[in-house]
């Protein structure tokens, strides 16, 4: 497969030598773990479990609710403490109804089946078992894999591309999974290739990960149908959109899909596992996640379950210096800062960062736009950055529709090369959150206009009922009025 390029990307300093090579590791179990509900982004799981249940280790916890939804199943084995509300992994440090599950240290599982061959099983028996398993999109998207496996099968998709590129700063877990469970990789790609019906795939990697490089191609070797790539490094290389076009030459529509392009696109790690999930009945209860950053005594990748607090992980790296500045659960470009540490380690989790003033820079105070054009330049979907933040100062909503709001991927290059330090993607940010406040607001009013119809033809039925009574009540008087009347004759 020839390479081609995608516009825009910049070059931020990678810093990946803090973690790269380092082994993986498994976090020592902690004595609670906290399981938010939403880890997916279709609607919130429906716990299954009651408070003071005894579960086994992969036990179902939570059911999925509708089609985007994905299950939830327990880390390790315990007790239901509670079901309530804990800190969510997000700025704002806004509550997430969580199951929270006290650890027994016996690591029992449930009772588990044996498995048949998967490729032995049909396709939409594939995707319904990676489905059951709770697995969601590891690079941080948190889509429901099976959606994506059936909806790309239905499509025609004819090429499968893993993701290895992780273009994020910091982040080396893909890196050192593709490094140490290549085998593993390339059983689950040829098993999502069996769910779709598909003959090719590609796995696609940074040309900065070159033994990881070196493995998949060692593991890929028998299995002709499936092609190592070692891509230039640039971020966003790593983004769907982007990849596919270094992959292809070909744009993602605006508004369409990577699967209009014959091409569907999974992580390294959602590979992963799927091949455990198929092979070893086991749910996604763990993933690894790099623990990095300036703040960090002792960087690692570890292998933690779902559920472990940020503080955990933070304190088996040797705790955070005083100079830690900012804390982010991702990368320094795509990354939520985190209210604190105590916030759990989801499924789209790949980072803890704790970073020092000298990684973030010196807080710049904006200054006007100089009209330099970098913005432009850096953005990989061809927007108009400064544009953009323009109609969101305005509150011009249809305007920052119009010019491409919902391309923009938050990727950051625009604020990361803007000499004049102006936080666009922050702008963007709040223009969508207004825009999702004004669909909401636009379907309360729509429900309540629907409810006053409804409550006006249910009185205007009631009346009619009425009227129709009296109506029989006064036809069935008049036939005893005559015969009244005829007796007195």
């Amino acid at each position: 497969m020839r390479l081609h390029d995608f516009r825009g990307g910049v070059h931020p300093p990678s810093q990946k030598h803090l973690s790269a090579g380092r082994p993986i590791e498994s976090l020592p179990l902690p004595s609670r773990l906290y399981i938010p509900l939403q880890q997916h982004a279709g609607a919130p799981a429906l716990p299954v479990v009651a408070v003071g249940q005894q579960v086994g280790k992969g036990e179902l916890l939570a059911r999925a609710q509708g089609a985007t939804s994905a299950p939830l199943h327990a880390p390790s084995s315990g007790r239901i403490a509670a079901i309530g509300e804990f800190t969510a992994p997000h700025a704002s440090g806004l509550p997430l109804p969580t199951i929270i599950l006290d650890t027994d240290g016996e690591e029992r599982w449930a009772e588990r089946e044996s498995l048949p061959d998967p490729f032995e099983l049909s396709p939409e028996e594939v995707a319904r078992r990676v489905g059951a398993a709770g697995i969601v999109g590891m690079g941080g998207a948190n889509f429901p894999a099976a959606v994506k496996l059936s909806k790309a099968r239905q499509a025609g998709v004819h090429t499968l591309v893993i993701n290895g590129a992780e273009c994020e700063p910091y982040v080396t877990c893909d890196d050192q999974l593709m490094r140490e469970r290549a085998g593993e990789i390339a059983d689950g790609i040829a098993i999502m290739l069996h769910a779709l019906q598909a003959s090719h795939a590609v796995v696609a990697i940074e040309n900065n990960k070159p033994e990881a490089v070196e493995a998949m191609s060692d593991a890929c070797r028998h299995d002709a149908r499936i092609e190592v790539l070692s891509l230039p490094s640039r971020y966003p290389a790593g983004s769907a959109k982007q990849l596919i076009q270094l992959l292809t030459g070909l744009e993602t529509p605006a508004g369409g899909r990577g699967t209009d392009t014959g091409l569907l696109v999974h992580n390294v790690g959602t590979a992963y596992a799927a091949h455990r999930a198929l092979r070893h009945d086991r749910p996604l209860i763990t993933r690894i996640v790099t623990v990095s950053g300036g703040a960090v005594p002792e960087p690692r990748n570890l292998e933690v379950p779902i559920g472990a607090l940020a503080a955990d992980l933070l304190a088996y790296c040797g705790g955070v210096s005083d100079e830690r500045a900012r804390l982010l659960m991702g990368g320094p470009m795509m990354g939520q800062p985190l209210p604190g540490p105590q916030v759990p380690v989801i499924k789209g989790t790949n980072g803890i960062l704790a970073l020092t003033p000298d990684e973030i820079g010196e807080a710049s105070e904006p200054s006007p736009c100089i009209r330099c054009g970098r913005c432009v330049e850096a953005c990989p979907m061809g927007l108009l950055p400064l544009e953009l933040s323009k109609r969101a100062r305005g509150e011009d909503w249809e305007g920052i529709q119009a010019l491409g709001l919902n391309d923009c991927m938050s990727c950051g290059s625009c604020a990361y090369v803007c000499p004049s330090h102006i936080p666009l993607p922050q702008y963007f940010a709040y223009a969508r959150d207004m825009l999702a406040a004004q669909r909401r607001e636009e379907q309360k009013a729509r429900r309540t206009r629907e409810l006053m119809e409804q409550r006006q033809a249910r009185f205007e039925r009631q009346e009619r009922a009425k009227a129709e009574a009296a109506a029989q009540r006064r036809a069935a008087k008049k036939p005893r009025t005559a015969v009244l009347e005829a007796d007195e004759d």
